[in-house]
C-alpha cells in the first residue's frame, strides 16, 4: 500500500487528518484505506495512554505491533496510514526502509500545531483522553520533528489547523511517482528462471533475505514474505535459517516441486520447524 506517516506532538489533529485523507482517497479516488492507529494499538494492549507513555518498554512493544500490522498490509494499490505520534526518527525510518522493501511509495504528513494550543486543546479533553502534564511535556521534549532534508521525511506535507491538505499533491506522489528503489540492506535477490535446482536455491534464499531483512527492521512475527500468501509466525536467527534451508533443499531435491509453489512450501516448513 503507498503509505502516509501521520506525525505530531499530543492534541495537534494527527487523527483528524487521518480521517480527512481516508475520506478523499476512498470517495474522491475510489481507494481501499487502511488505517493503523497508535492509541487503537494502545487501548488493545491494555494500556491507558499515560501508563503507556511513561514505560519504554510498553512503548517498544507497541511500536513494533503498529510496525508488523503495517509490513502485513503494504500492497502496491492501497492507502495505508499510520497514524500515531512516531516522534523518533529512527522509528520513521525503519518505517521507510520497510516501504523500500516492498517499493511502496511514502509520504509524511506534519500535524505542525504550537505547543501552547496543543496543551489548551489536551485540557479541554475528557479525562479519560487526557494526557498528564508530565506525560504531556515529556512527549514534547522528545518529539524530533521531520525534516524534509531527510529521506525517510521526505515527501513532507506540513499542515496546520486552519490549513486544508495538499490532497493532489498527496495523490500525486504515491501514484505517480516512482517506487523507491531498494538498497542492498532491504533488496531480495531477483528471481532467476534457470533450471529447477537453481530456481529452487534461488527462491528459498528469498525467502531468508527477507526474513532477515525484515529482522533488521525489529519485525520478529508474522513476516510477510514477497511473492507468498502466508506470512512467517515467528522469526530466527541468520544460523538457524540456514540449518532449515539446507534440510528444506535436500528434501527438494529428492521430491520436485512446481517452482510457483517453492516459496509458499518452504515457508510452510518453517512455520512447523520454528
Amino acid at each position: 500500500m503507498p503509505l502516509i506517516i501521520i506525525t505530531g506532538i499530543p492534541c495537534s489533529g494527527k487523527s483528524t487528518r487521518a480521517l480527512e485523507l481516508k475520506k478523499y482517497f476512498e470517495d474522491s479516488r475510489g481507494k481501499k484505506v487502511e488505517v493503523i492507529s497508535e492509541i487503537d494499538a494502545i487501548i488493545k494492549a491494555g494500556y491507558d495512554r499515560n501508563t503507556f507513555y511513561a514505560d519504554s518498554k510498553k512503548e517498544k512493544s507497541v511500536r513494533a505491533d503498529v510496525k508488523s500490522h503495517s509490513q502485513r498490509l503494504l500492497n502496491p494499490e492501497d492507502v495505508l496510514i499510520v497514524d500515531g505520534s512516531n516522534y523518533i526518527k529512527g522509528y520513521r525510518y525503519e518505517i521507510y526502509c520497510m516501504s523500500k522493501l516492498y517499493k511502496t511509495p511514502q509520504c509524511t504528513v506534519h500535524c505542525d500545531l504550537p505547543i501552547e494550543h496543543a496543551r489548551l486543546w489536551n485540557e479541554k479533553r475528557p479525562q479519560e483522553e487526557r494526557y498528564s502534564n508530565e506525560i504531556f511535556d515529556a512527549l514534547i521534549n522528545r518529539y524530533e520533528a521531520p525534516d524534509s532534508r531527510n529521506r525517510w521525511d521526505s515527501p513532507l506535507f506540513a499542515v496546520l489547523p486552519e490549513d486544508e491538505l495538499k490532497f493532489g499533491d498527496i495523490y500525486s506522489v504515491l501514484y505517480e511517482a516512482k517506487a523507491p528503489k531498494p538498497n542492498l540492506s532491504t533488496q531480495c535477490p531477483p528471481l532467476s528462471s534457470a533450471n529447477y535446482l537453481y530456481e529452487l536455491d534461488r527462491i528459498t534464499q528469498e525467502v531468508v533475505n527477507a526474513i532477515l531483512s525484515a529482522k533488521r527492521l525489529g519485525i520478529e512475527s508474522n513476516v510477510k514474505i514477497p511473492n507468498c500468501q502466508l506470512t512467517l509466525e515467528n522469526s530466527s536467527d541468520s544460523s538457524q535459517l540456514v540449518r532449515l534451508r539446507r534440510q528444506f533443499l535436500t528434501y527438494s531435491k529428492m521430491q520436485q516441486i512446481e517452482p510457483s509453489q517453492i516459496a509458499l512450501l518452504f515457508v510452510q516448513y518453517l512455520n512447523k520447524s520454528l
